[in-house]
């Protein structure tokens, strides 16, 4: 069963917030997401600044031409509709 909490790493030691639940020497598989303490939490102004940074850079419409409905769906050949109607 997978969880989700936040650590401290202190003397080359990561330290749970948490209790895991786990047993004395048991593996585990981890997964680290360096949380940003340093920046200013109460500064939405300037977060607003780098998420619109952020979604500038990113790519969300394509450049050509749109595909038509026909091009997103396979579609029977209106002969293979004729063919299948008389069976």
């Amino acid at each position: 069963m997978a969880q989700f909490t936040e650590a401290f790493y202190t003397n080359g030691v990561l330290k749970p917030k948490a209790e895991l639940g786990l047993h004395e020497a048991q593996r585990v598989r981890l997964i680290v997401e360096p949380l940003d303490d340093s920046s200013d939490r109460g500064d939405r102004p300037a977060a607003l600044r780098r998420l619109l940074a952020g979604i500038e850079g990113m790519q969300f419409f394509s450049r050509g031409r749109l595909p038509s409905r026909d091009d997103l769906h396979d579609r029977p050949e209106r002969t293979e509709l004729a063919v299948d109607e008389r069976r």
